[in-house]
């Protein structure tokens, strides 16, 4: 494999990032109101803290990204 070909899936993965935080702008707001809530003061983000949004955020991705392929 060449390492040009490695570079250009990951440059067109990349411009296609925009899209698809378009298309989950809801799960990013959840998964990000979630961080701030849980980080306020003083308090540090920990593994697992906002797991269920996170999960949904990432499931919204891929289905977008899965659609777009198509």
């Amino acid at each position: 494999m060449s390492s040009s070909n490695v570079w250009s899936r990951s440059r067109e993965r990349m411009r296609l990032f925009p899209e698809l935080l378009a298309q989950c702008s809801g799960e990013a707001a959840a998964y990000g109101k979630c961080v701030a809530s849980t980080t306020t003061g003083n308090q540090e983000l920990t593994k697992n803290m906002c797991v269920k949004e996170f999960e949904a955020l990432k499931s919204c991705f891929q289905s977008a990204a899965k659609k777009r392929l198509k």
